[in-house]
């Protein structure tokens, strides 16, 4: 059984058919294929050469893997190579459960990048953050792995403690000590705001969506008056399609949710909700920020497409391709992670590096305000060098004044302003009704780089 990750979309199957006769195109077609099977060989002889004279014995094996996942990566950040155990600890994710700190962590240019820590893991309770960059694990660096070797090394049995060299931008480079846990996170939980529900969509996983629905029904137990619920969506790395559909499926009463289009422009897959809403028609409000990617836009967009809820925070990460996990030999050999689609909102709206834009920008905090008006500082699907293309035409929001900030007299350590103004529509019963904030003054910041100083290096003879 495959798993499809946006991380998810549906299988495919490549097939070749044959010819009786030998056609132009075949004729054709033999000088790139003969093109092709000479770099095999050119591959063979490299590998051949490494074996022989490398200064240490090689493991065949792993420069094999670590050449496929070069191969894969380099089309794009999110397609890659599990190697079987890589696989396996994919399946446990996906299904909710295993052993680690709780860090959703991508590669960029050879470092290991914190996409988002997962809510109530070691990483989170550390104060682990988006954005940030593990230098070594334990000591060790981790600079030019591959984000799998890396995370093996972050996973082990729960009870060991693990220490993590942060990277971090306007800070000197600092440790952080956790202990490893059983990673079990519920992906969906609920609380009463006032009047208003609150659900906090984590992550998607195989249990999200029953999670979600048991959550919205024990809050209208609690409060059959409830007037309103607010999603919240804010950090959410993404997951399975599939959960991302069925939680945009609770809220709409029929319609497209997402499309999703491959290399054929015939190769289009549509995926629609049923009737019935869990929350009664109540009107929503879905929180979103930078940190918001892949599954966690897929509702989003839905949701705001097909008017059933406005959207407040920031710009989400802008991830709008699908990524199908293609099982070799059935898992014996791992699987593939190979980017086969785009998605599309309802609207027939591609958000690839440019995200998804809230109804009601809101900065959670002033830094981060400052940080807005200095796009140095944003870390977003569009950061990636290799990332797919954007629509033609279309380009990220660049650095600019937030529409709303925090006041000075707002206590950010202990309030949640985002939250508040999603509260503050559902009062007025719109994002134009409510009355807007004076917009922050932001000044572009200058960019002071952090690295640590390395030694002046003095020319030395070289040996001949």
């Amino acid at each position: 059984m495959r798993k499809y990750l946006l991380i998810g979309v549906s299988a495919f199957v490549l097939g070749a058919g044959s010819m009786a006769y030998v056609s132009q195109q075949a004729l054709a077609s033999a000088e790139p294929r003969a093109k092709t099977y000479k770099m095999l060989e050119l591959f063979g002889d490299v590998l051949d050469t490494v074996e022989r004279q490398y200064v240490t014995e090689v493991d065949d094996k792993k420069l094999i893997e670590a050449a496929i996942d070069g191969m894969l990566t380099s089309l794009d950040p999110h397609s890659g190579y599990l190697n079987p155990e890589s696989f396996d600890d994919m399946r446990d994710q996906t299904r909710g459960e295993y052993g680690g700190l709780g860090i959703e962590v991508t590669s960029e240019d050879g470092v290991v990048k914190v996409i988002s820590p997962m809510d109530g893991t070691p990483a989170f309770k550390a104060g682990v953050k988006a954005g940030d960059f593990i230098t070594a694990v334990n000591g060790e660096s981790v600079l030019g792995l591959s984000v799998n070797d890396a995370v093996k090394q972050m996973r082990g049995k729960p009870g060991e403690p693990v220490t993590l060299t942060i990277a971090r931008e306007k800070t000197d480079p600092f440790d952080v000590k956790l202990i490893r846990e059983v990673i079990k996170p519920k992906s969906a939980t609920a609380r009463l705001e006032g009047d208003y529900g609150y659900l906090r969509v984590s992550t998607f996983n195989e249990k999200t969506t029953d999670e979600a629905e048991a959550a919205i029904a024990d809050l209208r137990a609690k409060n059959p008056k409830m007037k309103g619920l607010i999603l919240d969506l804010r950090n959410n790395p993404g997951g399975l399609l599939d959960q991302a559909v069925g939680i945009s499926d609770l809220f709409l009463e029929g319609g497209e949710i997402v499309s999703q289009r491959g290399r054929d422009p015939r190769d289009v897959e549509r995926y629609n909700a049923r009737t019935g809403d869990a929350t009664g028609g109540l009107p929503m409000v879905v929180l979103i920020n930078s940190g918001s990617a892949s599954a966690a836009e897929i509702v989003a967009g839905a949701l705001q497409d097909r008017k059933r809820a406005e959207l407040v925070g920031l710009t989400s990460f802008g991830k709008g391709s699908v990524q199908t996990v293609i099982p070799l030999r059935g898992g014996m050999d791992g699987a593939l992670k190979l980017t086969t689609a785009r998605y599309y909102t309802p609207a027939g709206r591609s958000i690839q590096k440019t995200g998804i834009q809230p109804d009601l920008e809101v900065a959670e905090t002033r830094d981060e305000a400052q940080a807005i008006a200095n796009r140095a500082f944003q870390f977003s699907e569009a950061s990636f060098r290799n990332a797919l293309n954007a629509e033609e035409g279309k380009t990220r929001v660049g650095a600019h004044e937030p529409a709303e900030a925090p006041p000075e007299s707002f206590n950010t350590t202990t309030g949640d302003f985002q939250l508040a103004r999603a509260k503050d529509v559902l009062r007025y019963g719109s994002v134009a009704a409510t009355p807007k904030l004076p917009k922050p003054v932001a000044k572009m910041a200058e960019v002071v780089s952090k690295l640590p100083k390395l030694p002046k290096l003095e020319p030395k003879p070289v040996a001949k």
